[in-house]
This record gives C-alpha cells, sequence and structure tokens, in this order.
C-alpha cells in the first residue's frame, strides 16, 4: 500500500509505493530520489488531489493535509489582494509606496517566494527593498543577496538609501573573487540587515560562499529574464542558491524575452513546485516538437495553463495600468546618407544579399551579422579587413547634433540618447564637447555609474546622457530627462521597450514624454524601426524575412 508524507526540510511531498505502482508515480510528474528509494513531488493541493486519485486508499500523514492547506490559504490571500484597491501592511520605507506597491509588497510577504512581473517603472526595487526590511524587522531575515545584471549593481545601493527606513549595510561586492569573498565574509554591523549586491555572472564562480551568506535569508533575482536559459552557469547556480535562502523575490518586467520556455529557469530558482524540476516535462507540456528529429519547437500548447499556474505566486502590472504618466509623442527624422557612406552602404547590401542567397539554408546568426554590418554603416562606421574601425560618414551625427541644439534650448531640459555602437558613443561625446554641451557616456568602459546617474538625476550637469542601449537601457531611473533619442537601436524588441522606461517611469513629470529616432533613409534602419514599432522582435523574424529586412521592398522580386 503506498503512504504519503512531508518533508519539512524540502518542503515536498514523499511517495513510497509499491514498484508496479511506479508508472502511476511518474504519471504524476514524481521525481525519484535514489538515496531514499521514494518519489518527491510538490505540496500544491491539485497534486494531492492527483495522487488521492491514483492511489486510492494510501496512507496519508496528517501533515500532508497541513501543508497543502497552508500552500492554499496563502495562494488564495494572494489572489484577494490582487483584487484589493490597497492594502493594509505596514512597510518600513522613508518615502510612501504607490497603491500597487503596497498590495505587491504585501503579497510578496504572504508566501516566502514570489515573483514581482512589474512592468518598467512602476517601482519593482523600492516595492522589494520593502519587503526586505519587513522581514529584517520582524525577526525573520539577517542577510539579503541581491543578484542583478553588472550595470544595475549601483542602482540598488541607492535604492536602499532612498527607500529604506531600517538598519541596513549595503555592499555592492566589487574586483576579484577573491575580494568579493572577503567582502562578503564580513565584518558585518550589528543590528543591520546585511545585503550584498553581486552580478549574474558572479554566482557560479563564488557559488560556496553566497551560499553560506544567504542560507535563512531572502534571496533576490533582479531582472531575472537573464536567467532565462536552463544550461547556462548563472541559471543553474541561480537554482541551487534558491533552495538555500528561506525566502526568495523574483523581479522583472519582460519574463518572457523570446518564448514561453523562458519561464521554466526563473521558477526552478523561485519555486520548483510550480513547474517541477525537469525542463523537457515542462517543454513537452507547453511546447510543440517537431522538425528535424523533433527536436525543434514548432508551436505552444496549454499557455492558459502556464499563464495560471505562474500568475499563482506573481503579480503582473503595467505601467498604463498604476501610474498616471505623460502622453508619448514619437518622431522619426529621416537621414539622407552622404555618397561615401551611401556608396559603401549599397556595396554591403549586395554582398550580404549574395552570401545568404548562396546559403542551403539561412541562419538568424548569419543574417544579424550581415544586419549588424549595415547598421554600423548608418552610424557613419565601418570595420576594415585589418580590424579598424573607420568614420565614412557623419550625417547622422550632424542631425543628432541639430536636434539637441533644438531641444536644450529649454534651458530645464535633459536627453537622453540611445546608440548600439561604441565608436559612436564617443563621436557624440566629441561632437558635444566641440559645441560646449556637457555630455557623459554610460558604456561599457564607464567606471562609476552610479555616481554618474545620480549627477544626471540631481545637479544641473550634464544635460546629455549617451547611453549604449545594451548597458544601460536597463535597471536605471532617468525620468530627470523627458526626452530620448534613439541614434541607433538592436533588434532586441525587449532592450528597446526597457530604454524606453528609463525615463517613463513612475517620477516623470513631464506634460509629454518625447522619442526621437534617426533613420537613415532607404537602409535596415527603417526596417528595423518598423518592427520594433509593431511590437515585433527582428531576431524571430530574420530567417524567414530576412530579404524584407535587408533591402526593403527593392529585394522584392
Amino acid at each position: 500500500m503506498a503512504g504519503i508524507y512531508h518533508d519539512a526540510a524540502t518542503g515536498e511531498l514523499v511517495l513510497r509505493c509499491p514498484y508496479e505502482d511506479r508508472d502511476a508515480a511518474k504519471r504524476l510528474g514524481a521525481r525519484w530520489h535514489k538515496s531514499t528509494k521514494t518519489w518527491r513531488l510538490p505540496a500544491r493541493p491539485e497534486v494531492l488531489d492527483q495522487i488521492e486519485t491514483l492511489f486510492p486508499g494510501a496512507q496519508i500523514d496528517p501533515a500532508v493535509f497541513r501543508a497543502v492547506e497552508e500552500v492554499r490559504r496563502a495562494e488564495a490571500a494572494v489572489a484577494e489582494l490582487k483584487d484589493a484597491e490597497d492594502a493594509d501592511v505596514n512597510l518600513p520605507t522613508r518615502l510612501p509606496l504607490y497603491a500597487h506597491q503596497r498590495r505587491a509588497a504585501a503579497m510578496a510577504l504572504t508566501i516566502p517566494n514570489f515573483a514581482l512581473l512589474m512592468e518598467q517603472g512602476t517601482g519593482k526595487t523600492p516595492t522589494a527593498v520593502a519587503v526586505a526590511g519587513r522581514r529584517f524587522l520582524d525577526g525573520q531575515i539577517s542577510t539579503c543577496l541581491v543578484v542583478a545584471p553588472k550595470s544595475v549593481l549601483p542602482v540598488w545601493e541607492r535604492e536602499f538609501r532612498t527607500f529604506a527606513a531600517f538598519p541596513h549595510d549595503v555592499r555592492v561586492l566589487e574586483g576579484s573573487i577573491a575580494d568579493r569573498e572577503a567582502q562578503l565574509a564580513g565584518p558585518w554591523p550589528e543590528g543591520a540587515l546585511r545585503v550584498a549586491v553581486v552580478n549574474y555572472e558572479a554566482t557560479w564562480r563564488m557559488e560556496q560562499a553566497l551560499a553560506r551568506f544567504v542560507k535563512g535569508g531572502l534571496i533576490i533575482a533582479d531582472e531575472s529574464h537573464r536567467i532565462k536559459t536552463p544550461g547556462a552557469q548563472q541559471s543553474k547556480a541561480m537554482g541551487r542558491l534558491g533552495q538555500v535562502a528561506s525566502y526568495r523575490l523574483l523581479l522583472t518586467g519582460t519574463p518572457v524575452t523570446q518564448n514561453p520556455l523562458d519561464i521554466w529557469s526563473q521558477y526552478r530558482y523561485l519555486d520548483p513546485s510550480i513547474f517541477g524540476r525537469s525542463f523537457y516535462a515542462f517543454r513537452n507540456r507547453y511546447a510543440v516538437m517537431g522538425g528535424y528529429n523533433n527536436y525543434q519547437v514548432v508551436g505552444y500548447r496549454n499557455l492558459d495553463e502556464l499563464v495560471e499556474k505562474a500568475h499563482r505566486i506573481a503579480f503582473r502590472i503595467t505601467r498604463a495600468e498604476c501610474l498616471d504618466l505623460p502622453p508619448e509623442v514619437y518622431t522619426d527624422i529621416p537621414v539622407q546618407l552622404g555618397p561615401r557612406a551611401g556608396s559603401i552602404y549599397r556595396e554591403l547590401e549586395e554582398q550580404a544579399v549574395a552570401r545568404l542567397s548562396a546559403e542551403a539554408a539561412v541562419s538568424a546568426p548569419n543574417v544579424l551579422t550581415e544586419l549588424l554590418r549595415l547598421q554600423q554603416v548608418t552610424g557613419g562606421w565601418v570595420n576594415t579587413d585589418d580590424g579598424q574601425t573607420v568614420q565614412v560618414g557623419t550625417e547622422k551625427l550632424d542631425a543628432l547634433m541639430d536636434l539637441l541644439e533644438d531641444l536644450l534650448s529649454n534651458e530645464q531640459r535633459k536627453v537622453i540618447v540611445f546608440c548600439r555602437f561604441v565608436p559612436e558613443i564617443r563621436a557624440i561625446l566629441a561632437a558635444c564637447e566641440k559645441v560646449g554641451i556637457q555630455a557623459e557616456g554610460l558604456y561599457g568602459e564607464t567606471k562609476d555609474r552610479g555616481e554618474l546617474v545620480r549627477r544626471f538625476q540631481e545637479e544641473p550637469e550634464p544635460r546629455v546622457m549617451v547611453i549604449q542601449i545594451q548597458t544601460g537601457g536597463l535597471g536605471i531611473t532617468l525620468h530627470r530627462a523627458d526626452t530620448a533619442v534613439f541614434y541607433s537601436t538592436g533588434w532586441s524588441l525587449a532592450d528597446y521597450e526597457q530604454a524606453k522606461a528609463r525615463i517613463q517611469r513612475a517620477g516623470q513629470t513631464a506634460e509629454k514624454v518625447q522619442y526621437f529616432h534617426l533613420l537613415a533613409r532607404g537602409t535596415v534602419d527603417e526596417r528595423i524601426m518598423q518592427a520594433l514599432a509593431a511590437k515585433r522582435d527582428i531576431s524571430r523574424l530574420v530567417v524567414d524575412e530576412w530579404r524584407q529586412i535587408i533591402v526593403g521592398g527593392r529585394g522584392a522580386a
């Protein structure tokens, strides 16, 4: 006869059953635990219902019912808060939070593992700070580990300083792995929440030290879509670290950047009971496989179920739903390439079409490589055969400087300029310096990013910040500006939306927010922007529509 009991250490249900019932256990999605010769299952109401159906008469320990009922009550409380207008919760913050932030914090305090799937600009970070403070003051935690992209690390130190109305010590771990582990080891001040902030790439390199620090504490995965790839070292490390902490938060405005399967690895970290511990079982449930040897995902299914499960322990809200934000105004500025840049562009375009046409099966990486070369030229630069980057035109740069002259005639205005390529950033900074515009750059070589953001937000200068979209389009608040100029863009819709949200977010007080796009006429600039404006991700279109993207209507048969 089968027996079920609750493992308090892991939070799982443990099933013992005769060997001949193993197929029934597998149908439940149970995981075999070799050392104890038992099957392991998440302690969830629907799982217990399935067990009782497949194993009638099984002996069930009373602790099983208590554990499942606790989950049921907590998720019911979360569902009730989602329908509320506000939440009566005592949050230790220096500044008042919005009603949606209070509701989100109340939900995150109701259950140990929670996802803040809040769109960029709606205040995920202050909400997480408030949750950490409440758990600290209630004696639940003494340590908090924040894991975030490198460009976002300084944000957390500033947000704790701005919002935390409780004793805390924040350390952004920097230097070699040995240096970071020494910073983590302390000493730390007594009577304060110990907060360590580290980038994702370091997690698997110093996993043991991080595990010792966060054991029994709170771990926060900021911009968690960075761990969406199941097999990546940092994704696997976060999955293991998550199981060491007593409490977990997941923060992202874009949980799905490529396809619905992005969810699994993030929830492996957050709460494996939702989607299980097997990616292949998850994929078989929600993806349709086909193609060569049935190895390719050709479609998706059961997506309503996927969303419902994910949202049991998540709060999702958009800027439009929760903030009285100013209207957005979009303006495309056409730029005509000069003779030299235009000639080089057409030559590279012809070569790209010839190379791709010769391929038996066009691959996305090859198309994106060709697009990259063409985009560089529209910004005025080209890579030579000997590896040098040379300037071949200033048409887009000239258009930008004319635009900045007009925009900055308003002495109160600050402007963000987004670029894809570092040579563009350097050229823009040099041009600004030449005409007396105080401008600074935020890209891979920038050292003290937190201080740069602070000065832009709080001081009269600089008036212009030039940002590499992959580096600074994430996790920082720049609402002191009401205007952003896209000198060039990538082809990721998520990166584009993240970049726009740097200025259109809580705290923006302008009458309108302006976005300008500098687009070289008759080039990939126009097609890429058309796709982004239509909420289409270029990286997902390139194989089937590469010719249309590269040459537009001129390439039609």
